[in-house]
């Protein structure tokens, strides 16, 4: 049933795009027929096209996000565990946060050149934040009744980490996660309108150099498939994994 309601809009609007094609009160030129852009897609995946730009693009997201996880978690446990560390770490930290990713590109490609590093580099500037600050957030939220039962036990400060707050703060790490593979995926596709010569930004640009709008209609339906996809898988293993964790990471 609630898939059925998941797919009354996207096939409402499906409808009124095949009406407005067959009375032809837009013109093809801006959109495209819902039949014209079908049989482009089948073009696309039939000469492999479409997988190849989208591989590529699905390797930076990855490869940036786990880039991205692998800073921010740790520094969100070091300043969640140490406050006395904060007045060193968060006005740096708080000064990049305001800044768009997409804003960086042109000194990133001075840096990096247009090469995967620059791309990679905005990928982690879009989500680093989110990680990051979900998981600082979810430490400083721990029930301090727990911790201190945890002293009562006598647990060291690695015991009580791992015992009490890591699975008590994994919601809010779920939640930066999902977040960040999110942001991910748009501060990707921004960056490869700019700088790139192959992925699924720079197939959306091409088309659009060409006046192929249909390439760039499949483009945008590609992203926010996979996304979906991707979003949905995610939060499945989070509710097989983690249980207790399906209230709170449900956004």
């Amino acid at each position: 049933m609630n898939l059925i309601k998941g797919l009354l809009i996207p096939a409402s609007v499906m409808l009124l795009w095949l009406i407005v094609s067959k009375l032809k009160l837009v013109s093809f030129y801006i959109i495209p027929p819902p039949e014209q852009v079908f049989a482009t897609a089948l073009t696309l995946l039939d000469k492999g096209t479409l997988f190849q730009h989208l591989s590529i693009s699905f390797y930076r997201v990855i490869s940036g996000f786990t880039f991205s996880f692998l800073l921010a978690f740790p520094l969100a446990v070091l300043l969640g565990m140490n406050r006395k560390f904060e007045p060193y770490i968060n006005p740096p930290v708080e000064f990049i946060r305001h800044i768009p990713p997409l804003a960086c590109i042109p000194m990133l490609i001075l840096w990096f050149g247009i090469g995967e590093a620059s791309k990679l580099a905005v990928i982690i500037l879009a989500s680093f934040f989110p990680v990051f600050l979900n998981t600082l957030n979810g430490i400083r939220q721990c029930d301090k009744k727990l911790l201190e039962v945890g002293d009562a036990f006598g647990l060291s400060a690695s015991d009580k980490f791992l015992k009490i707050i890591l699975p008590a703060t994994l919601p809010f790490i779920i939640i930066g996660m999902r977040l960040g593979l999110g942001y991910s995926w748009r501060a990707l596709i921004g960056a490869e309108l700019v700088a790139a010569s192959a992925g699924i930004g720079y197939m959306i640009l091409d088309a659009e150099q060409i006046s192929r709008s249909d390439i760039v209609i499949i483009g945008i339906f590609t992203i926010g498939t996979i996304g979906y996809i991707i979003d949905y898988l995610f939060l499945k293993l989070t509710h097989y994994g983690m249980p207790w964790a399906k209230g709170m990471a449900d956004l």
